[in-house]
């Protein structure tokens, strides 16, 4: 399994997942170990108009761990067959060892910050 998070300089979950740095994808093995670590650059600007959701998919990413992201970057993503858990925060690779733990539950509630100026046509 393969699982990608938003991440800023310092390895901490993006709050707004258009605006991260990179995205680290973690490779998990059976044993539910991470085995890889991988960093891919973000092209910037809105979650929902990028191709991340595409290029995540391609590198075998079935899981996003988001902090803030719209719904439009949600249905991208789960167009792309990448599962949203919303409203994680802290240490990416500590988030990651809780999901397959089981102790991360998606948070329910998308980011709304921008929806009255934010117009997405997909």
């Amino acid at each position: 399994m393969k699982i990608a998070a938003p991440i800023q300089t310092n390895k901490q979950i993006d709050n707004h997942f258009g605006h991260c740095e990179s995205y680290m994808i973690y490779t998990v093995s059976g044993a539910n170990e991470i085995v890889e670590v991988q960093n891919v650059k973000s092209a910037g600007g809105c979650g929902c108009k990028s191709d991340i959701a595409q290029v995540l998919a391609s590198q075998g990413v079935s899981v996003m761990l988001a902090g803030g992201i719209g719904n439009g970057a949600i249905q991208v993503l789960d167009h792309a067959g990448i599962k949203v858990i919303r409203g994680c925060s802290g240490d990416a690779e500590e988030v990651v060892k809780q999901y397959i733990a089981g102790s991360i539950v998606d948070g329910g509630v998308s980011c709304q910050q921008h929806d009255s100026e934010h117009v997405c046509s997909h």
